[in-house]
Formats: C-alpha cells, sequence, structure tokens
C-alpha cells in the first residue's frame, strides 16, 4: 500500500474524532441560544457522520503537501480540490447551506479567500522563519 495513502487514513483517523466533538458544541451552544432549537435523530446522525468523515478527509489530506516529486502547485490543487469537495457536499448534505447556485459561488468565493488567506499567513511565516535560520547559520 502506498505510503501517502497509509499516512492519510493514519492522519485521518487521529483526528477525525475531534469534528463530531465540535459539532455537540455547537450544537449544545445553539441550544441555550436559539430559542426552540431542535434537532431530530437523523439530524443528529447525519450531522456527526458527516463531520467525522470531513475531520477525517481534511486531516488526511495534508499528506498532499508531503508528497515528494510533486512540485508545490499540484500538491496545493489536490489539497485544495479534496477539502472544497468535501466541505461543499458536507454543508449540502446537512442543509447548512441550500442547494441554490447562488449561494454555492458565494460559499465558493469565501472559501477560495479563506484558503489563500490561510496558505499565504503560512507561506509568510514559514519565509520568515526561514530567514531567521539562514542568518543564524
Amino acid at each position: 500500500m502506498n505510503k501517502y495513502f497509509k499516512e492519510f487514513l493514519h492522519r485521518g483517523l487521529c483526528f477525525s474524532g475531534f469534528g463530531p466533538i465540535i459539532l455537540a458544541i455547537i450544537y449544545f451552544i445553539l441550544s441555550k441560544t436559539v430559542d426552540g432549537f431542535a434537532l431530530n435523530a437523523s439530524q443528529v446522525l447525519i450531522g456527526t457522520v458527516s463531520i467525522y468523515l470531513l475531520a477525517f478527509i481534511q486531516a488526511g489530506a495534508s499528506v498532499f503537501n508531503q508528497i515528494e516529486g510533486w512540485p508545490i502547485s499540484k500538491s496545493l490543487l489536490c489539497h485544495f480540490s479534496t477539502l472544497y469537495l468535501a466541505y461543499v457536499c458536507c454543508y449540502l448534505l446537512n442543509t447548512w447551506i441550500p442547494f441554490d447556485i447562488m449561494v454555492i459561488v458565494l460559499f465558493t468565493i469565501i472559501f477560495v479567500a479563506s484558503y489563500l488567506i490561510v496558505w499565504l499567513i503560512i507561506y509568510l511565516s514559514l519565509r520568515a522563519t526561514s530567514k531567521k535560520f539562514n542568518k543564524k547559520l
């Protein structure tokens, strides 16, 4: 079995349990702050399973950035595509966003902007750290 696939599974299994815990906390807060907030059993089940899978995929997808021989652009495209598909499917499945083309376009714009901001912060942080290490050498 491919070492990257094993690593994807390992990371996914290590961190996927955090998704349902966070979802439970959010549901608890909503139940305490929103009048009449209620969920039926199927909403809780779909939410829990889909968030578990989302967290699994999100944790596992970080392996794309470590595949040797892949250019950064390919790694980022695979990482971005995997996360985008997982998030949009999860949000639509849970009806957290409606299945409306304009809503999906807006979601996509926000997702792309957020993704780029996070990667820009990571890139700038790593560049600054590299400069510090190079000066010490």
